[in-house]
């Protein structure tokens, strides 16, 4: 396994895509720093990396709060120079719009929405004094539409959409890339299956065919080609989906 003199920060390094993010990196010699609500959580996943010969050190983060936004990342900034950061807050609810108190309403854009914008601007403060980065964030169908009983996720999805558009506009020119990817489909959880085994049985979630459901590995895959990119050729806004996904 290479080994290189920097790191990559991750907030939202939940189980699924924000872990096989965290293991790609990891596989090409990063220091790789994950940030969640219950930083613990984290410990398996650091055993699994450790294991492959990888570095991972996991971080209890609450991504609201600028103050721990930017101990998190001046603790990945120290152990390498900050390459890449991967803003991975999902905060995906459903509740009817006369259903939908402020606090909902409020909470989801603070996890979605602001949360992003202090990643982004940390990142950059320190990418900056490095002379370039990428930052990329993880958005979702409700970043382009809003759907039925989504408006505080989709009001919270399309504002960090409009963030991440402002960023890479204005810190490109300063050598930063900036990507915003949309996650167009379902991703193949635990819960994603429960969603559809309760609506259309066990059965059909049991027998689902192949990669009807995104791979998390691949979308892992999505974001370290991203990161390889020549400057020359930078994408700013990309879809991902399965081939059989209706759109």
């Amino acid at each position: 396994m290479p080994s290189r003199n920097a790191s990559v920060a991750i907030v939202g390094a939940g189980d699924f895509i924000g872990a096989a993010i965290a293991r790609r990196f990891a596989a090409e010699g990063f220091q790789v720093h994950g940030g969640r609500r219950q930083g613990e959580k984290l410990a398996p996943l650091a055993a699994e990396i450790a294991e492959a010969g990888g570095m991972f050190h996991g971080h209890t983060l609450d991504a609201r709060e600028a103050s721990q936004v930017a101990a998190f990342l001046a603790a990945a900034d120290e152990s390498g120079p900050l390459e890449a950061c991967i803003f991975n807050v999902g905060a995906n609810v459903n509740f009817p719009v006369l259903e939908t108190t402020e606090r909902v309403f409020r909470k989801v854009w603070e996890m979605a929405c602001l949360a992003g914008f202090l990643t982004g601007r940390e990142a950059a403060r320190r990418m900056l004094a490095h002379g370039g980065g990428s930052i990329f964030f993880t958005g979702a169908t409700a970043s382009m539409r809003g759907g039925k009983g989504y408006a505080a996720f989709a009001a919270a999805k399309a504002g960090l959409r409009a963030v991440a558009q402002s960023m890479a506009r204005e810190l490109a020119p300063r050598n930063i890339h900036v990507a915003h990817l949309v996650i167009d489909a379902g991703v193949d959880t635990a819960w994603v299956r429960e969603r559809i085994a309760a609506s259309r049985g066990a059965e059909a979630a049991a027998g689902l065919a192949p990669d009807t459901l995104m791979n998390p590995a691949s979308i892992a895959e999505t974001y370290w080609q991203l990161h390889r990119q020549p400057r020359d050729a930078w994408t700013h806004e990309l879809d991902l989906r399965p081939y059989g996904e209706t759109w």
